[in-house]
């Protein structure tokens, strides 16, 4: 296994490639690969990003089968469904490296910024969990856009959700704090590609 920053630079290497058009994930998505994989997984970050169907990890880092352990949900929120995911890859499988993934355009942040009111239903959930980071950016933003809002509570979203996992899970806070496990944020950018990091634990 890998260190956690051996992880984290092989995952921004890979953004790299998936920038530059240089991709070479696929060559391990083949037969020999897929046969190797059935004797165990032994992934080296495991990445909690967005559902949006425009941020695929394994393709905007551009791994192969195998290599990421990947958690979706709209909004890359924390709850316990997603809490016990990460901790069966961090605590079972070992990995070292923690993302939580945000991306530009968030779709679930710019339901919750716009929202009016309690959000009904199950997608209500959702943006409950969100409005936090939304009173952060719009108490942070007086005055400002509604752009500005929605990518200030994009960025307030991942740091409060890399806050919850060692907040709601015991077994993340002993991982992390025993130096098992390292903790980042990053945003995604629909327009260039790019993957920035902004947050380390």
């Amino acid at each position: 296994m890998i260190t956690a920053d051996q992880a984290l630079q092989k995952l921004m290497e890979g953004n790299q490639r998936f920038v530059a058009y240089q991709m070479k994930g696929q060559e391990l998505c083949d037969l020999p690969t897929r046969q190797a994989l059935l004797k165990g997984q032994s992934p080296y970050a495991i990445i909690l990003c967005c559902s949006d169907s425009r941020v695929p990890p394994e393709i905007i880092f551009d791994q192969g089968m195998g290599e990421i352990f990947v958690v979706r949900v709209a909004g890359n929120i924390a709850d316990p469904v997603v809490l016990g995911s990460i901790e069966y890859a961090a605590e079972h499988l070992g990995t070292p490296l923690m993302m939580v993934l945000g991306h530009s355009k968030c779709g679930a942040v710019t339901a919750a910024v716009g929202a009016e009111g309690e959000a009904e239903g199950n997608v209500g959930t959702i943006l409950e969990t969100i409005f936090p980071a939304v009173d952060l950016a719009k108490n942070e933003l007086k005055g400002k856009g509604k752009e500005a809002i929605i990518e200030a509570a994009t960025d307030h979203n991942v740091n409060l959700v890399c806050q919850a996992l060692v907040a709601q899970s015991g077994i993340i806070k002993h991982l992390a704090d025993a130096g098992k496990l390292k903790i980042v944020g990053a945003e995604y950018d629909l327009e260039d590609g790019k993957v920035r990091l902004f947050q380390d634990r």
